[in-house]
């Protein structure tokens, strides 16, 4: 492993390797205002109607129309890239246009406060069968993203940080005759909360619940025929996000048909002690200040003051330095390092010699809390954490039956998703070599689940990498190890150079689609058998 680029290491971010994408003959309509009625049966006789101004109201119905194409057009931008086509060879030919309109909605962050977020809603159209009357809703959550500014319901604007995400999800969902909703979260786009709420299992479950209900109050103005059906999903953070948000709706009695939480840090107690006992994710310089800012956020108790845990170069600021206007110079202008979470003599150092390019000179995270947190792993040990997590490893009761002492080892524990067990079907997907994703925490969660009595037939587990397995998802397996060798074939250099070309894009470039395309064809089984 070397250095990544700064726009392609997120633990849940797939954009940089789609951006490239042409959008000539996209037309671009503003949003329709609304007419005076007149005022009728105001002040005479009739109160005003009741303000709509709690979580999952709409800030302004309808939703403004950011793009409208049709399937040919949709088709014709797909092959004007590379990577246009390499969506379209796994997605397949779009049959449906797209209606793409930008919500904005009312929610809470993680005190609790009122706040405000924004989403994109894909609606089908045209005269295919599978593109009208009533349709499913596939509830979409994004991966990790540095940019503030990241907003999928513009994805039609290559300049976009979240254009090759949406296009993504567009071929893969909505062109394929779904309804798509796609929050941006709170703190992203022109959300008015000054923080994002990483990894916060309780809040990002009632951002997702809150946008799908306000987009179904505007489904009847944007002709989005809801068929009552409802598929959640997302890819990394992603993945977390749609888990929590089917734990939301089941904990409130909410209908969901299925779910797919693809490469989900879902144990993330599990990553979050592995890192510190010497196996970093790729990314982490990022996500560690993602996660103390966002648990700072929700409990108080994860640091005294940021320089508890950052090296002073790092710790002013730190706090409020995520999302970013700018997270193209986050490295650049060196607010944050590439790669060197940990010093280079750090104790715990790497468990093996590839990881130790996460330990270096000036690096983000100080020896003390190193100490600190590897200390409390020993004394507080967390059943299901231990090395290698598997299924035998876990406890019947709750891999997270600890008492940890440190405040961010207390808020991963908290935010872990071991704590439930899905009563609808879900399909969980990753890739066992995945360095952004640690495919331990897809065992772990899965192997929780199982241990708790979900039966085998209501969760599948898919491992891209496992070329030996014949099922329904053999050929996204397949898929995904022809991408890997043509990315390698076409790398120049030794076998080290291809093999580093093919670890930068595992997780970000080259795993999501195939995950995407096994969660569609699960989704599409789970509705043939009645769902």
């Amino acid at each position: 492993m070397t250095k990544p680029r700064p726009h392609s290491f997120v633990l849940m971010r797939k954009t940089a390797a789609w951006t490239a994408l042409a959008s000539a003959t996209l037309l671009l309509l503003s949003a329709c205002g609304g007419g005076d009625g007149g005022g009728v049966g105001i002040g005479v006789g009739f109160p005003p109607p009741v303000a709509d101004t709690g979580r999952g109201s709409v800030v302004t119905n309808p939703p403004e129309q950011t793009a409208k194409l049709t399937a040919d057009q949709f088709k014709a931008n797909l092959q004007a890239s590379d990577q246009g086509r390499s969506v379209l060879q796994v997605a397949g030919a779009p049959k449906c246009g797209i209606d793409v309109r930008y919500l904005e909605y009312r929610t809470i962050g993680a005190k609790n406060e009122a706040t405000n977020a924004t989403a994109a809603i894909m609606v089908p159209t045209g005269t295919d069968v599978g593109c009208g009357g009533q349709r499913p809703v596939v509830l979409y959550a994004h991966g990790t993203t540095a940019a503030k500014a990241y907003n999928l319901a513009k994805w039609t604007d290559s300049t976009q940080p979240a254009a090759g995400e949406g296009l993504m999800i567009a071929a893969m969902f909505a062109a394929q005759g779904y309804i798509v909703v796609a929050p941006n979260y709170a703190g992203y786009d022109k959300s008015t909360l000054p923080y994002h709420p990483y990894l916060d299992g309780d809040q990002q479950g009632k951002d997702m619940v809150d946008a799908l209900t306000a987009a179904r109050k505007t489904f009847s103005g944007i002709d989005a025929n809801d068929a009552g059906s409802l598929f959640i999903t997302g890819y990394s953070q992603g993945g977390y996000v749609a888990m929590a948000a089917h734990r939301e709706m089941q904990a409130t009695g909410k209908t969901v048909t299925a779910s797919a939480p693809l490469s989900a840090p879902s144990a993330i107690s599990l990553l979050s002690d592995y890192t510190y006992l010497g196996w970093p994710a790729l990314g982490s310089t990022l996500f560690v200040p993602l996660l103390s800012t966002s648990w700072q956020q929700q409990f108080g108790n994860v640091y005294n003051a940021t320089s508890d845990i950052y090296e002073a170069q790092y710790a002013t600021g730190i706090d409020t330095l995520l999302p970013s206007l700018t997270p193209g110079t986050l490295f650049s202008s060196g607010k944050l390092p590439q790669l060197a979470l940990f010093p280079a003599n750090a104790t715990p150092g790497p468990v093996s010699p590839s990881l130790s390019i996460f330990y270096g000179a000036n690096n983000l995270i100080k020896q003390s809390f190193l100490t600190q947190a590897a200390g409390d792993i020993l004394a507080a040990p967390c059943p299901g954490n231990a090395l290698p997590a598997t299924a035998a490893s876990l406890s019947t009761t709750s891999p997270l039956d600890c008492k940890p002492a440190t405040g961010f080892r207390k808020a991963a524990v908290a935010n872990d998703l071991r704590n439930w067990v899905p009563t609808r079907p879900m399909l969980m997907c990753g890739g066992a070599n995945d360095p952004t994703v640690n495919f331990l925490s897809t065992r772990a969660t899965s192997g929780y689940f199982r241990a708790k009595g979900v039966p085998a037939a209501a969760l599948a587990v898919v491992d891209l990498e496992d070329s030996a397995a014949i099922d329904a998802y053999s050929t996204a397996r397949a898929g995904f190890a022809q991408a890997k060798d043509l990315l390698a074939q076409n790398t120049p250099g030794s076998a080290s150079d291809k093999a580093q070309a093919v670890m930068l894009a595992y997780h970000g470039t080259l795993a999501p689609p195939f995950c995407l395309a096994s969660a569609r064809g699960f989704f599409q089984g789970v509705l043939a058998a009645g769902g």
